[in-house]
């Protein structure tokens, strides 16, 4: 007789169930500051919370299938309609969808890194290859490489993954590059999970008036400040779409982050002032460690900021760990390029941010 083991898929032999140890620390830890994963430091407003209270009251009930928060993020984006979006239970399970409707065990997945680990933690599951094609990183300054990712395709090419702006580098890349890239007419996922930071004038979702092979992915988890209630979504043209929902888990979005999920896109003065403050304490780091010697500030269009203390002679380990010390949770960053000075923050409250100014101040003085 077999042993239970041996029925598994041989891509799942091993591989151990994801979790975050910064979130789970703090957590397990409330006194600790949360700098570490590019969340919103501002609690929902007044108006989500009303929703949030609203439907928890019929949560016996069944949802449908969204199509008022589907209309509603259609209509923003200059859609057709509700056949244009997909909603999940964060971005991460569209990921999820989107890799089993293309990818079959041995084809290949393109990724920009550094990048957004989700990709690769999705590719192993549906038993695909994942290439990393580097960004370029020169003169203090990460920069897209659309020549080197078409060079990467192969035959067994079947999806290609652009974070815009990145994770973690914070950038955007040109929109005669995203262009060069539909052109290959590969399924191409454009993830714009941070985009609203610049405004949606910097989204690609205007591709897909042209480019049918264009998907483009959101989450409400970062400007919204919606990543406990997990609502995220794609637009894409309607055949893309319907076919890409067979792989849909009935339900798998629930009445009360969906309809929450709505009352947060239409509260649109709450999302302004969550932005201006997301850009302002931006500028705040940025101004505070400018004359720090040896401190590489990448600037960001997201809610978090990528340091490189390389010049410093200090590694970024060890300013994160310098950090939670003064309770401070800080994200590490692998070494790469050269570098063991990589470190990264999330913007946190003004006080926050305040007191992590003058942990790295301390730390690479």
């Amino acid at each position: 007789m077999k042993k239970i083991e041996e029925y598994f898929v041989p891509w799942l032999k091993g591989v151990k169930m994801y979790i975050s140890p910064h979130i789970e620390l703090a957590w397990q830890n409330k006194k600790l500051h949360r700098l570490m994963s590019n969340e919103n430091p501002n609690a929902p407003s007044a108006k989500v919370l009303e929703a949030i209270g609203s439907f928890g009251k019929i949560a016996n009930r069944y949802p449908d299938q969204g199509t008022a928060v589907r209309s509603r993020i259609a209509t923003i984006n200059g859609l057709d309609g509700p056949g244009n979006v997909l909603i999940g239970n964060g971005s991460s399970e569209v990921y999820d969808m989107i890799w089993r409707s293309f990818v079959e065990p041995g084809e290949e997945i393109i990724q920009h890194t550094p990048c957004f680990g989700i990709y690769k933690l999705r590719c192993i599951v549906v038993g695909g290859k994942l290439v990393s094609v580097p960004m370029i990183y020169e003169n203090g300054e990460f920069c897209f490489d659309a020549g080197s990712i078409i060079k990467a395709i192969t035959p067994k090419t079947k999806i290609i993954v652009i974070a815009n702006p990145n994770n973690p580098t914070g950038n955007f890349m040109d929109d005669e590059d995203f262009v060069e890239v539909a052109e290959t007419g590969l399924p191409f996922v454009v993830d714009e999970a941070y985009v609203e930071y610049a405004g949606l004038g910097r989204s690609q979702v205007k591709l897909l008036k042209k480019y049918p092979n264009v998907m483009v992915t959101r989450t409400l988890s970062k400007a919204y400040g919606l990543a406990g209630l997990r609502f995220g979504y794609m637009l894409a043209v309607k055949g893309v779409i319907d076919q890409i929902a067979a792989t849909l888990i009935p339900w798998n979005v629930g009445t009360i982050p969906m309809w929450a999920a709505l009352a947060a896109l239409e509260d649109t003065e709450g999302l302004t002032e969550r932005v201006e403050f997301n850009n302002a304490q931006v500028r705040y780091f940025e101004e505070e460690l400018k004359d720090v010697p040896g401190l590489n500030v990448l600037h960001s269009y997201g809610n978090y900021i990528l340091f490189d203390a390389k010049e410093t002679g200090k590694k970024g380990d060890d300013m994160v760990a310098f950090a939670q010390e003064r309770g401070l949770i800080f994200r590490p960053q692998a070494p790469m390029y050269g570098s063991d000075g990589f470190f990264r923050i999330t913007i946190g409250s003004a006080e926050e941010n305040r007191m992590a100014v003058e942990a790295i101040k301390e730390f690479l003085s």
